[in-house]
């Protein structure tokens, strides 16, 4: 029944129910979902090039460093780019704390709160083929013969329908309200993220080190320790 539905309905001929507000909730959710994907996808490879920058500026430090000690007549001036470039890799690993920590977020947002509502929306998907198919059904028996063979079938067919119509209006009733959450949950964490996002890279493009810890501390990130027992969060890339 259910494949003669999809096969009519993909032909043009089966009558379809459509609940135009619902569905057209649903078609953005799932192009959000991509878009929110692309984010993520750019952010990583953002978090990517930045640690091997920071890797090079650290680096780069040291040897700096190392000249400072033993150019006598250019101390000074190695010097103070090793404390540079040291700064620079300190800023660096602090907005990494950051980009991981929104990273981390909107994976969690998309991958399982919105993966978790589509899984809903295909189930209410499945729930209105199976609705419809046997609406069709009663209503094909309903333009037949009415007789001692048929009514039985009909009647049959009428509390198979009134099963799959009560399914339909759960499944219908569970999509709205947890698109309804989802939406009000997708505003709260992407609101706190992109407030991180932004005043981090803002912060450390103007290399304002205080402001740049003060918002980490903000969004309660902790970065750990190089040098710890454990591996960084660094050295874990």
């Amino acid at each position: 029944q259910c494949t003669r539905q999809i096969i009519s309905e993909k032909l043009g001929r089966g009558s379809r129910t459509v609940d135009l507000e619902l569905e057209a909730q649903i078609d953005i959710l799932r192009d959000n979902k991509k878009k929110y994907e692309n984010i993520l996808k750019l952010a990583q490879t953002l978090s990517t090039q930045l640690f091997q920058m920071v890797h090079t500026q650290r680096q780069l430090g040291d040897a700096f460093a190392d000249l400072s000690l033993k150019s006598l007549e250019l101390h000074e001036e190695f010097g103070y780019n090793a404390d540079t470039q040291k700064l620079l890799a300190k800023n660096g690993e602090t907005l990494l704390g950051a980009i991981n920590f929104f990273i981390a977020s909107v994976n969690t947002l998309v991958n399982k709160t919105i993966e978790d509502t589509l899984l809903t929306v295909k189930q209410y998907e499945s729930a209105r083929i199976e609705y419809d198919a046997y609406r069709t059904d009663l209503e094909e028996l309903n333009l037949g013969p009415r007789d001692a063979n048929t009514l039985p079938k009909i009647e049959q067919s009428q509390q198979l329908f009134q099963v799959h119509k009560e399914k339909y209006d759960k499944m219908r009733n569970d999509v709205s309200v947890k698109l309804k959450f989802l939406e009000e949950n997708k505003v709260k964490v992407l609101h706190n993220q992109l407030v991180l996002f932004h005043n981090a890279i803002a912060a450390y493009f103007a290399g304002n080190q205080k402001q740049l810890e003060q918002t980490l501390k903000q969004f309660h990130i902790k970065l750990k320790t190089p040098g710890a027992d454990a591996p960084s969060w660094l050295e874990e890339q």
